[in-house]
């Protein structure tokens, strides 16, 4: 098995992979061949994931997004479309921190990242397994008040305004509301901003 294949899709940082290497005279010098060679990608300085050819597995955006910069969770339109609730592809993996907001470009995607309170951060995440590895993701409740409460200059001022906004605008699978816990709504009123959109999406939802 190539030594690199232990990693999977999971990123590992560069002191991992110079302790791979170091019965290496330049350990710097094999990962910088490694990663000519296509065998490793860069994620950012010190990071990288493993290639699929040599994984032999598909890589998981949401997975890199949370090792790439933390405390964050998948959210917003990455998360929708995750759970098939909106139909266009994603180009931008987002996520929310409690951290100040970042951006990163690497050749697997764009990474974007929006800072939001503690307290409303711990809202309404789950642990998603996949490919026996494990990420941080934005309920579909949470996702949607993610969206609602950082889109600059939205104005909605009715429950017919916010159904037309879902439906419209972000071509929202209305069907999935029945299914929404407004607990977590609720709770994203208390701590979030936004609060009278929010309460007109609790609304919606309690119709």
């Amino acid at each position: 098995m190539d030594q690199l294949e232990q990693f999977g899709i999971v990123p590992v940082n560069f002191a991992v992979l110079r302790s791979l290497f170091q019965n290496y005279r330049f350990p710097k010098d094999k990962i910088a061949y490694l990663e000519h060679a296509g065998n490793l990608i860069r994620l950012k300085k010190g990071m990288f994931v493993v290639s699929p050819k040599v994984s032999r597995q598909t890589l998981s955006t949401e997975l890199i997004a949370n090792h790439l910069y933390g405390p964050s969770y998948v959210s917003m339109e990455t998360a929708l479309r995750y759970y098939g609730l909106i139909p266009e592809q994603v180009y931008t993996v987002r996520s929310m921190t409690t951290n100040r907001s970042k951006k990163f470009e690497n050749t697997i995607a764009n990474f974007e990242y929006t800072t939001v309170g503690k307290d409303y951060y711990s809202i309404g995440i789950k642990q998603q397994i996949e490919n026996n590895c494990t990420f941080l993701i934005a309920t579909p409740e949470k996702a949607l008040c993610d969206m609602i409460v950082t889109t600059p200059y939205l104005q909605i001022q009715s429950v017919i305004a916010l159904s037309s906004y879902l439906e419209d605008d972000l071509r929202f699978d209305m069907s999935a509301l029945e299914k929404m816990d407004t607990d977590i709504i609720a709770q994203c009123i208390e701590t979030g901003k936004k609060k009278r959109i929010l309460s007109l999406l609790l609304k919606l939802l309690q119709r």
